[in-house]
């Protein structure tokens, strides 16, 4: 079932999808104003993102080209960076007894993850220091214009050269160059993925599958030298919260979970050490109901003249046919109203939604036209998406819950 959202002349009908935009129903001039996608808050790029904290860090670490730009990021000799997939600044704030410890640590200002506030993306910016717009992830399925072929870049499906995609240097491996101890401890399953090729490589790869092996692992490679940076990471926050939901019994043991294991590491922390724990994206939960789940796949207005559906259903790239670009538009502002922010490609670029330039490579990746949802909705695609279609919680959009993260500091 198409949400209704309280528009008139939205929801499932038959026929064929059109390239042109249908007649105003009955009652269209009673459709709520569309938001204005300059009023959208667009992340601190530059001063309090997510790509902002690696170069500081490095900065601090006496390596070449990088620069301080994040308040907060004081030189050290060793730097650990712990990420918590999923562990948005709003939900710390909001479960103080689940995770007091790091709870006890938010005293400061959170940071922006960037645009869209998804792991692909976030990941990217992390380990290259660069926004979207540079280096070329920007969302979780986007066009590749060599094929015309949608690209998941975290699954790295279907595959094309990670080099070429994303062809910038990590900050691990300017570190690594400089004669810093580089090490990156996760998962063994993400050693020889694309995506930690391009966004998180640089010294050496250490695989553990139990959080508290990474977490003293982490420590060890942290004083394995006069200076150090490392890099480790846990995923099972933002898994639980997708299947069950923020705020779920599941989410809230493994935010506990998560919380032991910073504490387990901040305890090992070598002499002249900082940790620095973040995260790559918050979430919401999405209400299981017509007017808060927007099918593409049943509305025909939001069907008609589409040709690829990229992103997610908080972030959505709308891949248009020859001519319908501006008929699309309109149709998506008219249809989502007030819950959402939808642009031209052209007005996000503008408004720096992905970072204050793009590069010409990453420009056709991205959508003719752009959604960012504002309100608790997802627009989804139950035929061609039913897995992503089926999450209770979902995150990408620019709303506080989604793009601020933390950035706690533990020194020893």
């Amino acid at each position: 079932m198409a949400a209704t959202g309280g528009t008139p002349g939205h929801g499932t009908q038959s026929g064929t999808p059109q390239h042109t935009a249908p007649p105003a129903p009955p009652g269209a001039d009673h459709w709520p104003a569309p938001l204005d996608p300059a009023a959208a808050p667009v992340p601190r790029y530059g001063t309090r993102s997510l790509a902002d904290l690696l170069p500081s860090a490095a900065a601090g670490l006496g390596v070449p080209g990088f620069v301080p730009a994040l308040a907060g990021v004081e030189p050290a000799d060793r730097v650990c960076v712990f990420l918590i997939d999923g562990l948005g600044w709003e939900q710390l704030l909001a479960h103080p007894e689940d995770a007091p410890f790091l709870h006890g640590l938010a005293t400061g200002e959170p940071l922006t993850a960037g645009f869209p506030a998804t792991t692909a993306t976030s990941l990217a910016s992390v380990g290259t220091g660069l926004p979207p717009g540079a280096h070329g992830l920007p969302g979780y399925t986007v066009r590749d214009p060599a094929t015309g072929e949608l690209m998941n870049q975290l699954r790295w499906h279907p595959w094309t050269s990670p080099r070429a995609w994303q062809p910038y240097p990590t900050v691990f491996q300017l570190a690594h160059d400089a004669g810093v101890h580089t090490a990156q401890v996760s998962s063994p399953a993400f050693e020889t993925t694309p995506l930690t090729t391009i966004a998180l490589s640089g010294g050496t790869f250490h695989g553990r599958l139990s959080g508290e092996e990474r977490m003293d692992l982490a420590a060890e490679q942290l004083a394995a030298a006069d200076r150090t940076l490392v890099y480790t990471y846990y995923s099972e926050v933002d898994g639980n919260g997708h299947r069950h939901g923020v705020d779920s019994d599941a989410w809230r043991g493994q935010l506990g979970y998560a919380d032991r294991l910073a504490r387990r590491l901040a305890e090992q922390l070598p002499p002249r050490a900082v940790l620095y724990v973040t995260a790559d994206h918050g979430m919401v939960d999405i209400p299981f109901t017509e007017d808060a789940r927007y099918d593409v796949d049943e509305d025909w207005e939001l069907r008609a003249g589409v040709r690829l559906l990229g992103g997610e259903g908080r972030a959505r790239h709308v891949y248009t046919a020859p001519g319908a670009a501006a008929d699309v538009l309109t149709v998506w502002r008219e249809v989502l109203g007030e819950r959402a922010w939808v642009a031209s490609r052209e007005e996000a670029v503008e408004l720096g939604w992905f970072g204050p330039k793009v590069d010409e490579r990453v420009r056709d990746r991205l959508g003719d036209v752009i959604a960012a949802t504002a309100d608790d909705i997802a627009i989804v695609a139950t035929r061609r998406e039913p897995k992503e279609s089926a999450l209770a919680g979902m995150h990408g959009s620019l709303t506080p819950a989604e793009q601020l993260v933390p950035l706690l500091t533990v020194r020893p």
